[in-house]
């Protein structure tokens, strides 16, 4: 969703699960296992399908609670009660920042047996492990890694207008003058504010580079945020409404995705769970559409990372559940069926990805390959950089840019400089 792929308050996609176990005469029974999310679009529904499954198979009854759309307020809302009630779920899907808050809160609960007896430290990149550790301690477990700097496009529309896969984002105002005048959108979007920030975080990836990325939205560097590179950035990124249809307010992020896979725009800037809606509708990577690096971001990697965080819970038995739940989402059965399905790429790197199309292939290869050149940062617009409410601040200034005639690049950034400064 992720994501994700929601506005504001519904950009943490919040999966609430509540495992509830009794205990019998001599062993522990299968408990009730309550899934709050809004995993509700074709290619999403089928990977959080994956997961009922997989744990019914463990003999937990499975109870969905699956919200479209605006449901991920409600469900951030629910969790926060329940928890500052004393009878939070024993896990909710928690990202990136998120998590040390709520490890700072002391609710998280301790993962650390079954990380040691599964070798978790040897089994997943530094990054992705810390992400999942608070003061040391695992309290989560990844269940996935989401590229979000990707580029779809339907073939046929860029042959028809003549034009190859846009590699810079020259190439991509270019190509989108000559898709125009052919009769199709060049680039499919939704205006919701976490779509306008998916493009300007890809648009500042592209303008200044990784470090310069990680700089300001990561570390909220005022020098950043209010110089010279981000001007520009917030410049190009108003170009970009050149390339999008006049319907595109209020569009949901997989209606633009239905775009490009009937014909009707060329392109999408969308992380790759988008593949999961070409996957639904029976479409082969390579063939049917095309999959690349959004336009000036080879060498970088913007992650989004899903992940189940423990709640400390004080029952043995509820426990057990929670380890049998953090082991069974590692285990390559789920991380290869639910990334399959998902539009992701494993958590952990050892699966054999042979199953896995050319996108995904891609996917994993980058991955590693930024870790290690420094390359790899996490999602702004996806909650994995920053707090939710410094992110709430940023879509807004963003959004508010990105749709009014009489805000300058200089008026956003010094916008951001402030918001930012106010956060630290």
């Amino acid at each position: 969703m992720h994501a994700l792929k929601h506005p504001p308050l519904l950009r943490k996609t919040l999966l609430g699960l509540a495992v509830a176990t009794a205990l019998g005469a001599a062993q522990a029974q299968a408990g009730e296992v309550e899934v709050l999310h809004w995993w509700t679009s074709g290619g999403e529904a089928r990977a959080a399908n994956v997961l009922k499954e997989l744990m019914e198979g463990e003999g937990h009854d499975w109870q969905d609670f699956a919200v479209a759309g605006g449901g991920g307020e409600t469900a951030m809302t629910v969790l926060k009660s329940r928890a500052m009630s004393g009878n939070p779920p024993s896990a909710a899907q928690i990202k990136g920042p998120e998590i040390q808050e709520w490890g700072e809160l002391g609710l998280l609960g301790d993962l650390d047996a079954v990380a040691e007896a599964e070798q978790w430290d040897a089994m997943l990149p530094e990054i992705v492990a810390d992400m999942m550790k608070h003061d040391g301690q695992y309290v989560a477990v990844p269940v996935n890694v989401h590229r979000v700097n990707w580029l779809w496009a339907n073939p046929e529309v860029l042959d028809a207008a003549g034009v190859a896969l846009p590699t810079t984002l020259d190439e991509l105002f270019a190509a989108g003058e000559a898709i125009r005048d052919a009769g199709y959108v060049p680039l499919a979007h939704g205006g919701q504010p976490w779509q306008d920030a998916t493009v300007f975080e890809t648009v500042l990836l592209a303008t200044a580079g990784a470090d310069f990325y990680r700089r300001a939205l990561v570390e909220l560097d005022p020098e950043a945020l209010g110089g010279e590179e981000m001007i520009e950035a917030l410049a190009t990124f108003k170009r970009m409404r050149e390339l999008m249809d006049d319907g595109m307010s209020g569009r949901d992020w997989n209606i633009a995705t239905s775009m490009v896979i009937g014909g009707d725009a060329a392109m999408q800037i969308m992380g790759d769970w988008a593949k999961g809606e070409f996957t639904a509708a029976g479409l082969t990577a390579g063939e049917d559409y095309l999959c690349a690096p959004a336009p000036g971001t080879a060498e970088a990697f913007t992650f989004n990372i899903d992940s189940l965080a423990m709640f400390r819970v004080t029952e043995e038995a509820e426990r057990e559940a929670q380890q049998t739940l953090a082991r069974l989402v590692l285990e390559p059965t789920f991380q290869e069926a639910f990334n399959l399905a998902k539009g992701s790429i494993p958590a952990r790197p050892d699966i054999d990805m042979s199953e896995f199309d050319q996108c995904a292939q891609r996917s994993l290869e980058d991955f590693q390959h930024t870790a290690e050149t420094g390359g790899l940062v996490p999602s702004m617009a996806h909650g994995m950089a920053v707090r939710a409410d410094v992110q709430g601040a940023i879509f807004d200034i963003v959004t508010n840019f990105f749709n009014a005639s009489d805000m300058t690049p200089e008026d956003a950034a010094k916008r951001m400089t402030s918001a930012a400064q106010v956060a630290m």
